[in-house]
C-alpha cells in the first residue's frame, strides 16, 4: 500500500469510526428526550417509508440539477445540516449555546466550505442521522433498510447509473452530502481564484468514487471530467482526494444504534459510550471490513457502490457478534 492510500484509509475510517461513536453516544440522550420518528419502532413498514423518501428526494435532486436549481440543494443541506448539528449539540449544551453553534456550523458551511469544514458538518450530521434512525429503527426494520438500500446502491450505480449523475450533480455545491478524504497536504476544494465563492466539491453520494485530479494541490479541476469522477482515468492514488457519500457512514450505523438501542445481549458500554454491546461492537467491525474492501476497489481507480459492502458488513459482524452470546438467530433479526 502506496503512502497515499494508507493515508486515505487512515482517514476515511477516523472519519467513520467518529460517526459510529458519535450515534452510540447520542442514542441514550435522543431517546431520553423522545426523538423517536416512529411511534412503532419495530413495524418494518417504516423502512419502506423512508426508502420512498430516498427516491423522492433523489428524484427531486436530480430534477433540481436538470433545471439549474442547484441552490435549492445546497441551501436545503446547508440547513438541514445546522438542524442536525442543534440536535447533536443540544443534547450536552443548554439552547443558549448550542442554536448559536449549530447556527455557525451552517454558516461555515455557506462562507467557507474548506474540505475539513464538509468534513466535521458531515461527521456531526451523520452521527446525528444515524442516532435518530438507530432509536427509530428496530432490529428488522434496520435490517430491511440496509438491505434494499445496498441492492437499491448496486443498481444505481451499476445499473441505471443515475447515482452517478446525482454525484455529478453534486461536484459543484461542496456540501457535507460527501465527505472529503484529503491525500495529500495542502490540498483544497476551493478555488484559487475564490475561495469563499460557490460551492463545489466533486464526489459521490452513496457511492465511494474515485476523486479528481487536479493540477496542484490548491484546487480541483473541472468538475466535468466525468472520467475522473467514475474512476476511469489515472489511479486514485495519483490523485489528490477522493470522495465517500455521507450515507455510505451513516446507513450501517444505523444498524449499530439499533443495535445498540433495542437488543439487551452482551453489554460492554463505557464512559461516553454506555449503550455499546457485543453485537453493536461486531456490526462495528462488519463495517470497517466492508470499509477496507471498498476502498481496496476504489484504489483500482473507478467507482463503486459503497452500501453493499458496508451494509453487508455491518449486518454480517452484527449477526456474528449476537449468536457469539448466545441471542436466537430469531431474536437477532427482530422477528
Amino acid at each position: 500500500m502506496t503512502s497515499r492510500a494508507f493515508r486515505g484509509t487512515a482517514f476515511a475510517a477516523l472519519v467513520f469510526l467518529l460517526v459510529q461513536l458519535g450515534a452510540l453516544a447520542l442514542v441514550p440522550s435522543f431517546e431520553a428526550s423522545g426523538y423517536q420518528q416512529f411511534e412503532n419502532p419495530q413495524d418494518p413498514t417504516n423502512s419502506l417509508i423512508y426508502i420512498a423518501l430516498i427516491l423522492v428526494m433523489t428524484a427531486l435532486m436530480l430534477a433540481a440539477f436538470k433545471y439549474d436549481y442547484d441552490w435549492v440543494v445546497r441551501a436545503f443541506v446547508v440547513f438541514t445540516s445546522g438542524l442536525l448539528s442543534w440536535y447533536v449539540l443540544g443534547t450536552f449544551l443548554p439552547d443558549l449555546a448550542s442554536i448559536p453553534a449549530a447556527a455557525l456550523v451552517s454558516v461555515a458551511l455557506w462562507v467557507y466550505p474548506e474540505w475539513y469544514v464538509i468534513d466535521a458538518a458531515g461527521v456531526m450530521m451523520g452521527a446525528g442521522a444515524a442516532g435518530l434512525f438507530g432509536i427509530s429503527f428496530g432490529l428488522l426494520p434496520a435490517i430491511l433498510l440496509l438491505t434494499v438500500l445496498a441492492v437499491y446502491d448496486a443498481i444505481s450505480v451499476y445499473g441505471t447509473e443515475h447515482m452517478l449523475d446525482l454525484a455529478d450533480g453534486v461536484l459543484d455545491l461542496r456540501i457535507p452530502v460527501v465527505l472529503v478524504i484529503p491525500l495529500t497536504l495542502g490540498f483544497s476544494v476551493l478555488p484559487e481564484d475564490d475561495e469563499g465563492a460557490d460551492a463545489a466539491a466533486d464526489g459521490g453520494d452513496t457511492d465511494a468514487a474515485g476523486a479528481e485530479h487536479t493540477d496542484d494541490e490548491t484546487g480541483p479541476s473541472s468538475p466535468s471530467d466525468e472520467a475522473a469522477i467514475e474512476g476511469e482515468s489515472d489511479a486514485v492514488t495519483d490523485r489528490d482526494a477522493f470522495f465517500i457519500g455521507l450515507g455510505d457512514a451513516v446507513m450501517p450505523t444505523v444498524l449499530v444504534a439499533s443495535a445498540a438501542q433495542f437488543l439487551d445481549a452482551g453489554a460492554i458500554g463505557f464512559g461516553p459510550i454506555p449503550a455499546l454491546n457485543v453485537p453493536a461492537l461486531t456490526a462495528m467491525v462488519g463495517t470497517f471490513v466492508g470499509l477496507f474492501i471498498l476502498l481496496r476497489m476504489v484504489f483500482a481507480g473507478r467507482a463503486h457502490a459503497g452500501l453493499p459492502l458496508l451494509n453487508g458488513g455491518a449486518i454480517l459482524g452484527y449477526l456474528a457478534g449476537a449468536l457469539a452470546v448466545g441471542v436466537p438467530l430469531t431474536t437477532a433479526l427482530g422477528l
